[in-house]
């Protein structure tokens, strides 16, 4: 994995990490890499409470912040940003409130390379909020000035458009990161973790290959959509 300057993550809700890049940012951490994470919410409003439950709408909040911190902790991520929006509103915020907060932080930490969302493609009202502030904020530099602009996209069909994943990493190396990352992430994770802790015990292997293989697009700047 190529070293870079700084590296900022731009992610709307904690666990957004865990599932898709903590394997790429614990291997940046690895490789002396400053990386910083910036959430913008609590995920507040998240669906579920624990199996059984173990938290309410009201303690909720508290609970996944700690988690948030815990996965922090568990990648080796020193510097993480819990930005204070509410989950399941950033759609409703005025773009440039949200662009004006990611540009700042470009301003302050200087990232070579920046991974959010990909806009069109993430699904979540709340994901494409965010990815589009990103994708204003970096787009307000001039060209030659830009960070590289790495995408996690999963929505139905995304292939079909943007093509195969530009950049997969092999993260095997930081499986156990990973894993603390998810396990870190309870009340939304509990749910697959026994069912998968299962399966490694009984094929005596880490985790695997859907879990190792962290796929990213670049954006495509020459067919920029995002208004």
């Amino acid at each position: 994995m190529e070293k870079e300057r700084h590296v900022l993550v731009v992610f709307p809700h904690p666990d957004d990490e865990a599932f898709g890049v903590s394997g790429t940012m614990a291997s940046h951490i690895q490789n002396g890499t400053p990386v910083t994470y910036a959430c913008l919410t609590l995920g507040e409003m998240g669906r579920n409470l624990g199996n059984p439950p173990f938290a309410t709408r009201e303690s909720l909040p508290e609970i996944r912040k700690k988690e948030l911190q815990a996965s922090a902790k568990a990648i080796g991520l020193t510097d993480l940003r819990m930005m204070g929006y509410r989950d399941k509103t950033l759609e409703f915020i005025k773009d440039e409130e949200l662009t004006n907060l990611v540009f700042g932080l470009i301003e302050e930490l200087q990232p070579s390379l920046i991974i959010s969302f990909y806009p069109g493609y993430s699904v979540h009202p709340d994901h494409e909020a965010t990815a589009r502030a990103v994708v204003r904020a970096v787009r307000r530099l001039p060209k030659e000035n830009r960070p590289k602009l790495h995408c996690v996209a999963f929505a139905k069909n995304h292939e079909a458009e943007i093509g195969s994943p530009d950049i997969k990493h092999d993260v095997s190396a930081v499986s156990e990161q990973k894993l603390g990352a998810l396990k870190a992430h309870l009340s939304q994770t509990v749910w697959m973790l026994a069912d998968l802790e299962k399966k490694m015990a009984e094929e005596k292997t880490g985790l695997p290959k859907q879990f190792t293989t962290e796929r990213f697009w670049t954006y495509d700047w020459e067919n920029d959509k995002v208004l």
